[in-house]
């Protein structure tokens, strides 16, 4: 079965993990990792952190995509979640208590945060009979760890971050899609950053929707949903994410 795009249908839908379908760096997420003992984060405060961070981390993965810097492999991915903690603590923390706390930010204990929109659109698709799995720049067992505490079978994990091209390459993009056997343009990928996630799928042919849970990429207005309620009727709009005025989308191209 497939699903209305535009003019034409995608056959199958590869969903990014962190924070499309698995709530990762939240406040609750952070408060635990770090400190669960300690005072509480104030919310705002490392919401707008972790806002901040990610468009850094955006902006690094699309500079190497795209020549301006060495593509980004598990070590800059390390590097981004080490920034990240540095930015929500408000100082840079000893190097044992850095390890210690993104450790436990990739492998939560017990019951995790869930997103209510993600197991009736799933569900959807496997009614309609829709093809679906999950691509990430997560280390695999990171990845599947978060699957299991989010209850989604770990067998729709089609790519991870190891490898020579981990996403967000044109070849990670064609090899996950490829286990989902469909071609490039008739698959769709929901991810929640513009140039790293949306424009890099474009870029490696495939149908982009870009999640933006939390307002981050207002002045996108094709190609945006903000929860995957929308996500069939954001397909069937048709069009890549563009920003409304055609400029640039808080960063620079």
């Amino acid at each position: 079965m497939s699903l209305p795009y535009g003019s034409t249908e995608v056959d199958a839908v590869l969903f990014d993990l962190d924070d499309v379908l698995v709530p990762f760096q939240t406040p609750a997420a952070w408060q635990w990792a770090w400190r669960p003992q300690g005072p509480v984060l104030g919310e705002r405060r490392v919401r707008a952190a972790v806002r901040r961070a990610l468009k850094e981390w955006d902006r690094r993965r699309w500079n190497g995509l795209t020549g301006r810097e060495a593509p980004v492999d598990l070590a800059a991915l390390h590097a981004h979640l080490r920034a990240s903690l540095a930015a929500v603590a408000g100082h840079p923390l000893p190097e044992p208590e850095t390890e210690a706390v993104v450790r436990r930010l990739l492998h939560p204990a017990g019951e995790i945060e869930r997103f209510p929109d993600v197991a009736p659109a799933l569900a959807r698709l496997d009614a309609a009979g829709v093809r679906w799995g999950v691509a990430t720049p997560l280390p695999a067992d990171a990845a599947q760890w978060l699957l299991r505490r989010a209850g989604i079978d770990v067998a729709r994990l089609l790519l991870a971050g190891e490898g020579p091209s981990p996403l967000p390459s044109r070849e990670a993009f064609r090899s996950a899609v490829a286990r989902l056997d469909v071609p490039p343009e008739r698959a769709a990928f929901v991810g929640d950053l513009f140039w790293s996630d949306a424009r890099a799928a474009a870029r490696a042919g495939l149908v982009a929707l870009l999640l933006d849970r939390h307002d981050a990429w207002a002045k996108v207005q094709s190609g945006r949903i903000t929860s995957l309620d929308e996500l069939e009727s954001g397909l069937a709009s048709g069009g890549p994410p563009e920003p409304a005025d055609g400029g640039p989308a808080d960063s620079e191209e």
